[in-house]
C-alpha cells in the first residue's frame, strides 16, 4: 500500500498542476476578451483533445510499464508549458484581448494540451489500483483516487482564482512549470513492482480499436454503460461550458475562484465516503441513483439568481461525481482483463467525452443567440421573468434547467432497459467467481 499512496501523491501534484492550469486560462480568456464563445469554443478544444487522445493514450499504457507512461505525461505538459511560457513573454498582452487573435489560440491550444497530457496518468492510475490492490478493496482504493482528484480540483480552484486576480498569467506558467518539474522528480524515487507488460496479441503496438470493441462486446451490457456515460457527457458539457460565465456574473474572479475552491471538497467527500464504505454490492446500480440525484439537483440549482443556492446545488452534484467515476472504474477492473485494461479505459473515454466537444463548440451560439436573448428582450420576459428573473444569466440558468430535465428522464429510462440487467447479472458472477 505504501507504493499505491506514494503514486497518489505524485498523482496529486500532478492533476493539481493540470486543473490549475486549465482553470486558470479559462478565468484569463474570459476576463481578457469577454466573450461567452470564447469559453465555449477552448471547452470544445479541450474535449475534442481528450476524446481523440483516449485511443492512442490506451495503447500508450498496455504497451509500457505504467511508470513510464506516467513519466511520459510529466514530460508532455513541462514541454508545452514551457513553449506557452514563452509565446505569454514574447506577446503583447494587448494582443490576447482579441478573441480571434491566432496567438491567443496557440497559446490556449499550447496549454491545455499541456494539461491533457496528464489523461495518460488518468488511464494509468485505475491499471496500477488493479496490479496493487486486491480485488476486495479496489472500490475503496477508487474512492482514494477519487479524493485525490478532489483535492487537487479543490486547491487548484482556490489558487487559480486568485493566481489570476492578483498575479497574472506569466507567475500561473512559472509555477506550472515548477510543479512539473518537481512531479518528475519525485516520480523517478518511486518504486512500483509490476512486470513488463505481456503482449499477447500483435495488435498491442498499435491503437486497436478492434480488438477493445471485440473485448467489450463480450461482456453484455458494457457498451450499453459507455454509451450512457457518453450521453451524459453530452449534456453536461453544457455546464462545463458556461458554468464559469454564470458564475462571473454573480461574483468576482477571485469569489469564485476561491468558492470553486471549497465546493471542491464535495470531491473529497464523496471520495471519502467511497473509500471508507465502498459501493455496495451493486456498484452498477450505485451509479445510476447517483445520476439521478445530480440530474434532480441540476434542475433547480439555478432556478434563481443566487450565489447560495448555485454552492449548495454544485456541493452535493460534486459529492457524486467520485461515487460515478468510481463505480465505472470497478466495473471495468472487474470485467476486463489487466492487459487490456489500458485501452478499454482510453476508448472509455474517449467514447464517453466524444459528444462533450460538440456540446462545447454548439452550447455557445445556443445560448449567445437563442436562450439569452429569450431571457433578455425575448418571450421568456413576459413568459417567465416574473418568478423566474431576467437577464443574460437567467438564459443561462434556463438552458441549465432543461438540461437537468433532459439527463432525468434519459437516466430512468436507462435503468429499466435490457442492458441494465445484463450488465448487472455479468458483474455479479465476475465478482462470485473471483470470491
Amino acid at each position: 500500500m505504501n507504493t499505491f499512496y506514494a503514486v497518489l501523491a505524485n498523482s496529486l501534484v500532478a492533476a493539481l498542476t493540470n486543473t490549475f492550469v486549465w482553470f486558470a486560462v479559462t478565468f484569463w480568456v474570459y476576463l481578457q476578451t469577454r466573450s461567452v464563445l470564447a469559453t465555449s469554443v477552448m471547452a470544445g478544444i479541450y474535449l475534442v483533445t481528450v476524446a481523440i487522445s483516449g485511443f492512442f493514450l490506451g495503447s500508450l499504457v498496455d504497451r509500457y510499464k505504467k511508470k513510464t507512461a506516467m513519466m511520459l505525461s510529466s514530460v508532455c505538459s513541462l514541454v508545452l508549458y514551457v513553449l506557452a511560457y514563452l509565446l505569454f513573454v514574447s506577446t503583447p498582452i494587448s494582443v490576447f484581448a482579441d478573441p480571434a487573435s491566432p496567438r491567443l489560440w496557440i497559446f490556449i491550444t499550447l496549454a491545455l494540451v499541456g494539461a491533457i497530457a496528464g489523461n495518460i496518468r488518468t488511464i494509468a492510475l485505475p491499471t496500477l489500483v488493479t496490479i496493487l490492490i486486491e480485488e476486495a478493496k479496489r472500490d475503496q482504493a477508487n474512492g482514494l483516487v477519487g479524493t485525490t482528484n478532489g483535492v487537487s480540483f479543490l486547491i487548484a480552484s482556490i489558487f487559480s482564482g486568485l493566481a489570476i486576480g492578483f498575479l497574472g498569467v506569466y507567475w500561473m506558467l512559472v509555477f506550472a512549470i515548477a510543479l512539473t518539474v518537481l512531479t518528475i522528480l519525485h516520480l523517478g524515487t518511486i518504486s512500483i513492482a509490476e512486470q513488463r507488460p505481456i503482449q499477447l496479441e500483435a495488435h498491442t503496438q498499435q491503437i486497436d480499436i478492434r480488438g477493445t470493441i471485440r473485448a467489450i462486446h463480450l461482456v453484455p451490457g458494457l457498451f450499453g454503460l459507455i454509451f450512457f456515460n457518453c450521453f451524459n457527457n453530452f449534456i453536461g458539457g453544457v455546464y462545463m461550458s458556461l458554468m464559469d460565465a454564470y458564475g462571473l456574473s454573480l461574483v468576482s474572479v477571485q469569489v469564485w475562484g476561491i468558492l470553486w475552491g471549497c465546493l471542491s471538497l464535495g470531491f473529497i467527500v464523496g471520495g471519502l465516503a467511497v473509500a471508507k464504505k465502498g459501493l455496495g454490492k451493486s456498484p452498477l446500480r450505485t451509479l445510476f441513483l447517483s445520476n439521478i440525484i445530480m440530474w434532480s439537483i441540476a434542475i433547480v440549482f439555478t432556478l434563481q439568481a443566487s450565489i447560495v443556492l448555485l454552492a449548495i446545488g454544485m456541493f452535493i452534484y460534486l459529492c457524486l461525481i467520485p461515487v460515478v467515476e468510481a463505480s465505472e472504474q470497478t466495473i471495468l477492473q472487474t470485467v476486463i482483463s489487466l492487459e487490456r485494461q489500458g485501452r478499454v479505459f482510453g476508448f472509455a473515454q474517449s467514447i464517453e467525452q466524444a459528444a462533450s466537444p460538440i456540446t462545447a463548440f454548439i452550447i455557445g451560439p445556443i445560448a449567445q443567440f437563442i436562450f439569452i436573448p429569450f431571457m433578455t428582450t425575448g418571450a421568456g420576459v413576459d413568459l417567465l421573468g416574473r418568478w423566474f428573473g431576467t437577464g443574460s444569466d437567467r438564459g443561462i440558468a434556463l438552458l441549465f434547467t432543461v438540461t437537468g430535465l433532459i439527463g432525468l428522464l434519459v437516466t430512468l429510462m436507462a435503468m429499466r432497459s435490457s442492458q441494465y440487467r445484463k450488465l448487472s447479472m455479468n458483474y455479479q458472477k465476475r465478482e462470485s467467481a473471483v470470491q
